[in-house]
């Protein structure tokens, strides 16, 4: 496994900072955030309505057409669907691998596309005992939490994009403030983001690559390649007859003892 070591030598402009909004309760929370903290705001599904200044919205294929901004929006930003979003999850392995849901999809279409320093993520806790909603809009399908043989264990998920989003250059973090989450990244406040120097980030990726056991996930990925569960159209589900959930519940194994949660901050 290639993940770069940090150089003595840090670029001298401005960190690419991108907020990944998905539908939780709390990503209302980014209403007053000036837009200017985020060199592009990515909204999931629904989440375009949380905010107007969006700049992607990425939504799943069967995303209902009537949900979807208004013409006067679509002029303004940019959305994009499977077409766009699976060769890029296919870039990282595959929806086998990678997991097959929003949250998960639009951070690899994200990192490969818009490649940010950091990929901050709000509304994507996958936690869905909020009293009385389960959205910001209401009730929704806690769609991470579907039958689906990609998404038994969304712990490892979110490792396994930890460690694949630090080769390619991005430190996700969560700015969630909610006691748990199904995400394994390292937790930061919004108000911290503004000290986020290049250097800074160079220090938290080298902290939380010592906190990797990079042979753990080096041996997931192995594992994965001579397995072979690559479905190049992202149809993953017509060939459940060929996957075998035990060794994508060892491969889940490895990525939750490869990577430690730890506070980063």
């Amino acid at each position: 496994m290639m993940i770069q070591p940090v150089g003595m030598n840090v670029r001298n402009d401005a960190p690419r900072i991108l907020l990944l909004l998905g539908s939780a309760p709390d990503a209302v929370r980014c209403q007053p955030w000036p837009k200017q903290a985020f060199s592009r705001i990515v909204a999931i599904n629904n989440a375009w309505r949380v905010r107007p200044d969006w700049d992607f919205l990425v939504h799943a294929g069967d995303f209902p057409l009537d949900r979807l901004p208004h013409d006067a929006t679509l002029r303004q930003a940019q959305i994009f669907s499977a077409t766009h979003y699976v060769p890029a999850q296919n870039a990282f392995g595959g929806f086998v691998y990678a997991g097959a849901t929003m949250a998960l999809t639009a951070a690899y279409w994200t990192i490969h596309s818009q490649k940010p320093d950091v990929l901050a993520f709000l509304g994507c806790d996958m936690i869905y005992d909020w009293p009385g909603k389960t959205h910001f809009y209401g009730i929704g399908r806690p769609d991470p939490l579907r039958d689906d043989i990609t998404l038994r264990n969304l712990e490892a998920k979110s490792a396994r994009l930890l460690v694949q989003a630090l080769k390619h250059g991005c430190l996700c973090i969560n700015l969630s403030d909610l006691p748990r989450s199904r995400l394994v990244f390292p937790s930061l406040a919004f108000d911290e983001l503004a000290g986020l120097s290049l250097a800074r980030i160079a220090e938290m990726k080298a902290e939380i690559l010592a906190g990797i056991r990079l042979d753990k996930a080096e041996k997931a990925e192995e594992i994965e390649k001579d397995l072979g569960y690559f479905y190049e159209d992202g149809m993953y589900w017509n060939h459940l007859d060929e996957i075998d959930e035990t060794f994508l519940a060892d491969i889940d194994q490895l990525w939750m003892s490869a990577v430690e949660k730890r506070p980063v901050g």
